[in-house]
């Protein structure tokens, strides 16, 4: 947890906010994951946030089903992510990666053992997108003894208790929908109420970060200005690597042009 600490502290002091990329690992192979994912770290990456493949991610739209649909017909398995999460960790010592999977994921081989596989990958987070609040108490329990941040969604417009208790048991940072239904670029992200962050702050909740529907450097200015603390940017992305299955290089390229511009808008 203490890298997303970190970061958060630099980039305030830096008068920032955090630009973290999603895109799914083993997209379209191992190989060009690495690739790729080495591109968006080096192109000003603040964090990142990481899919596992999965055969039904209920939360994800058409891009990001498609990239799952794309790893796991090159035969890419969970364990082989591992595997390519600790890669990641030794090119980069210090950037926070979160993992944001689905939990058949997480049963398949025990709750315990899955979550000792990601702190032996050094993984700081876990977001579980298809289990509700109320019954994440028994993940949360098993992320924190492997110390790794359980991270909770707050979904458009949340009832009191609900941002009570996101604030109360999200860690490393709070995932705020910018709007309902599932990822992807076709509906932009809406600012929530002010009401809605303030409360957060006077709950102490993790960090505020924005997802669903950031594709644009100009939301990123609104984000900032609006009190967040970070966005998350996924099917963007995703979609420049789709865009660009036959030509590798440009697809680096363009990754590269676009973390660097959504980096840019976060000062």
């Amino acid at each position: 947890m203490a890298r997303y600490q970190q970061m958060f502290e630099r980039l305030k002091q830096q008068q920032q906010i955090a630009f973290i990329p999603f895109v799914m690992l083993g997209d379209p192979n191992l190989e060009t994951s690495f690739e790729i994912i080495k591109t968006l770290i080096e192109s000003g990456a603040d964090a990142l946030e990481l899919g596992i493949p999965f055969s039904d991610p209920v939360a994800d739209g058409p891009t990001i089903q498609e990239a799952s649909i794309r790893a796991l017909a090159n035969s890419v398995t969970p364990a082989q992510c591992f595997s390519l999460l600790e890669k990641i960790r030794e090119f980069s010592k210090d950037i926070p990666i979160g993992l944001l999977v689905y939990s058949n994921l997480v049963y398949r081989n025990g709750i315990e053992n899955f979550y000792q596989r990601c702190q032996a990958a050094q993984v700081d987070s876990v977001l579980i997108a298809d289990v509700p609040l109320r019954e994440t108490e028994l993940f949360d329990r098993h992320a924190k003894r492997a110390d790794i941040a359980p991270v909770h969604i707050l979904p458009p417009n949340p009832s009191e208790q609900t941002l009570m208790q996101v604030a109360k048991r999200s860690c490393g940072y709070t995932y705020i929908l910018g709007r309902a239904g599932v990822t992807g670029t076709e509906t932009s992200a809406q600012m929530p109420a002010q009401q809605t962050l303030q409360s957060l702050r006077d709950y102490q909740a993790a960090p505020q970060v924005m997802g669903f529907g950031i594709s644009q450097p100009t939301q990123v200015q609104q984000a900032k200005a609006a009190g967040f603390e970070g966005v998350i940017s996924g099917s963007a992305v995703v979609k420049i690597i789709a865009e660009n299955l036959a030509d590798k290089p440009e697809m680096l390229a363009r990754l590269a042009d676009f973390i660097q511009r959504m980096k840019a808008a976060t000062t």
